[in-house]
Order: C-alpha cells, then structure tokens, then sequence
C-alpha cells in the first residue's frame, strides 16, 4: 500500500506542476501577444496606404468604364475599334464586376466573423466546434457553380460571334516568320513582305511607343469586313494588334493548320501590333503596324505595292524578302 500511495502522491505533485506551467506559459504567451496585436495594428495604416498608392498608379491612362483596356486613337473617331471589342470590353468588365461583388461579400464575411467571435479576455478553451453546416456548404456549392457556368456560357456566346465568318470579307494572307510579317492582298494579286528590323532601329525608337521605323504594315479599309487567313513559315507565333483586344495563335503547316480572324475595322487609325507568342532570339523584333484607311488610301497603297514589283503569291517563299541565311540582322540588312 505504501509504494501505491507514493506513486499517487508523485503522480499529483507531476501533474500540479505541469499545470502550473501551463499557466505560466499561457500568460507569458498572452502578455507577449499584446504588444504583437497592436505593432501590428499600427503597421497595416503605412502597409494599406503603399497598397493604395501602387494600384493607383498601375495606368497612366484608362477608362475605368472600359476596365482600363486600350482604346486605340481617338483622332480616328468615336467608333469601336472593330466590330467586336465591345463585346470583349463587355465580357471582361462584367467579370471583373461580379468578381468584385463576390470578393467585397467574402471579405465582408470574414472580417464580421473575425471581430464577432474573437476571443474574448475571460474566455477559456475553445469554443463550440461543429462537423458540419449544411446550409453554409449549400451556399459554398451552389455559388461557385452559377458563377462557373455563368461565366462560361457568357464567354461562349462571345466567342462564337467573334469566330462567325462574315458574308463578302476581303481576305488577306498574314505570314508569320522569323522574324517578321507578310501580308498578301488576294484578290489585288500584290503582296508586302516584311523584313527583320536591325538592332539599329531600335535605338532610334522612342520609349514611349512601340513603334519602329522600317515594320511592315498591314493596310485595311474602313468599315469593310476582313478575313486573315494565317500561318507560319517556321515556328508557332501569334497575331496581336493590341487594340483590337484579340489574339489567335499562328501554326507552321497547310490549309489544316491556316488560322482564321474575321472582324469589321471600324475605326480609322493606325494601331500597333506584334507577336505574342516566344519564337525565338528576335521575338520582340516581330513588331507591324494596322493602317486602317479609306478606299482612296488603300487604292493608292495597292498600285504602290504594284509599282513595286511586288506582284504574285505570298505564299510562295520565293517572294519572302527575309529568307536568307538564317535571318540575323545583318542579312536582313543585306536583304533589305
């Protein structure tokens, strides 16, 4: 009975001083999260305001209305660029509009479940834990899936009328290669091949565009519906006029492979466009521009090119300006 009543007289003198540590922990723990809470506190005022201050500076230049999306120049008119960039601009700020709406309700959420049932000074243990809220995981479905396929249905409906071939469009080849562009007018039966800009057109360039003397330059006539038919001489590129808020991947290959964009130029002006896919060392020497002009201008441009010589198939790589060597600046110079 002795050794039984030592080991229980051991046990409780264990276990009082492991409590007594706890205690001791506890308030060492709380005394030093205090001062934490409140350098905190004092350091999210400058942490918010630099946040504020960097969004706010994120564009120069934007319609907020737009979703800060470009615009192209205004000198051309008040019209939408093309006959599609207002569905686009559409799409993307309603995403961003209910996504905002979303987000303001979450954060709301959290920050009213974050003060309501903050631990309090007495408190002691831990509060109520449930396995489960059946309505609370109801919403938690049901929302995201609205969301998704609202989301989707919306984008599909936007991209099947953009992808809509239009009745009567004059189709241009567009050739992508290293590095440089190509554009065929079929039914003039002329051609404008581009050839890769020398390092030394980009010094002379201004930091403030992206323009470069000597890019080639698609010529379109306003309010005329286009088709541009498009593919590769090499690698994989993309066609990007950047106001014109669209994109489409480029492919080496045939007919199978030629990629399409339909669209209405409605706007006059000159827009920049470039490859937005890696293609290699002088990838960002793909620059061109997009005229889009009246009839008269474009006639002009036409029988330019046909006093050029510059008559025939694009297609044919005979009539490539830059299919020499292995197209570094120095034989494109020579080309040129």
């Amino acid at each position: 009975m002795s050794k039984t009543t030592d080991v229980l007289t051991r046990f409780r003198q264990e276990t009082a001083l492991s409590r007594n540590r706890l205690i001791g922990l506890r308030f060492e723990i709380e005394g030093s999260i205090v001062p934490q809470k409140r350098s905190l506190k004092w350091a999210a005022i400058p942490a918010a305001a630099s946040l504020i201050l960097f969004l706010t500076g994120c564009s120069e230049a934007g319609d907020p209305a737009r979703g800060y999306l470009p615009n192209g120049p205004t000198a051309g008119g008040t019209e939408p660029v093309t006959n599609h960039t207002n569905d686009i601009v559409g799409l993307w700020t309603t995403s961003w509009i209910v996504l905002l709406v979303v987000g303001v309700i979450s954060w709301g959420l959290l920050g009213y479940a974050a003060i309501a049932y903050r631990r309090r000074k007495n408190d002691e243990g831990l509060p109520v834990q449930l396995r489960y809220n059946m309505p609370i995981e109801t919403l938690f479905t049901v929302v995201p899936l609205i969301l998704v396929v609202g989301f989707f249905a919306y984008t599909a409906k936007s991209m099947a009328s953009i992808e809509q071939p239009i009745a009567g469009s004059h189709k241009i080849a567009v050739i992508a290669k290293q590095w440089s562009w190509d554009f065929g007018y079929e039914a003039e039966g002329v051609y404008d091949s581009g050839v890769q800009l020398a390092d030394s057109a980009f010094k002379n360039a201004s930091s403030n565009s992206m323009h470069v003397d000597g890019e080639p330059v698609l010529y379109l006539v306003q309010n005329q519906p286009v088709e541009l038919d498009m593919r590769s001489r090499d690698v994989i590129h993309s066609f990007w006029v950047v106001d014109f808020l669209y994109k489409k991947d480029v492919f080496p290959g045939g007919t199978a492979e030629t990629n399409h964009i339909y669209f209405t130029p409605q706007r006059l002006g000159t827009y920049e466009g470039k490859c937005a896919e890696l293609c290699g060392e002088y990838h960002s020497a793909m620059l061109f521009q997009v005229k889009v002009v009246t009839q008269s201008e474009y006639d002009a441009h036409i029988a330019e090119l046909r006093a050029k010589g510059f008559v025939g198939d694009i297609l044919n790589t005979t009539n490539d300006r830059n299919a020499s060597g292995d197209n570094n600046p120095a034989a494109s110079q020579t080309n040129g």
